[in-house]
């Protein structure tokens, strides 16, 4: 059976569900990097998108938004010249309850009846203004940065923004950011 469309896991209706010595055979994420170019440099401006809804994001989403991320900063940079971190971690295990779809299924499945379900996938919960993905950049690649973050934003289910978490207040009027300027607390 394919994976359902993330409109079916997106919200937050159930409680957290990450206690690993009660689940058994919860599948491992998709996402195993989590920073990515230039580690131990400290730059001048970190752009971050942050989530403006309440929800939950998909490993498989964070993995499409770091592979898609990185491979056009990469692109259109080096990789000293950017550091990229994933910021929200999958621990919440998505449950499934799956149900049989041929003739005569109706015999052998109770519909509704006791839907625990079973572990399907991993999810991060995010709260409203919660950190998705952060870039580290120098002031004149600001805008292959934006651009980076907002195919990044293509790819998660829910609203998000581009913050400016760390730049000094002249680096910030100098580039005309105000639009994006304000610092989030996080």
């Amino acid at each position: 059976m394919p994976r359902r469309p993330a409109k079916c896991y997106r919200y937050q209706t159930r409680p957290p569900y990450t206690r690993k010595e009660y689940i058994k055979g919860a599948p491992d994420p998709k996402i195993r990097i989590y920073d990515m170019g230039a580690k131990n440099k400290v730059f001048p401006i970190y752009l971050t998108l942050c989530s403006l809804e309440k929800g939950q994001v998909s490993h498989n989403a964070l993995e499409a938004a770091r592979m898609s991320v990185n491979r056009f900063l990469t692109k259109m940079l080096t990789r000293e010249r950017y550091h990229l971190r994933i910021r929200a971690h999958p621990h919440h295990v998505i449950r499934e309850n799956r149900m049989m779809a041929f003739a005569g299924a109706d015999r052998l499945q109770d519909g509704m009846r006791k839907a625990f379900g079973k572990p399907s996938g991993r999810a991060a919960r995010v709260d409203l203004g919660s950190p998705l993905v952060t870039v580290g950049v120098y002031e004149d690649s600001v805008k292959t940065a934006l651009e980076a973050l907002r195919r990044a934003a293509m790819k998660f289910p829910i609203k998000s923004r581009v913050f400016v978490e760390k730049a000094p207040e002249e680096i910030v009027k100098r580039l005309g950011l105000s639009w994006i300027s304000e610092v989030k607390k996080t």
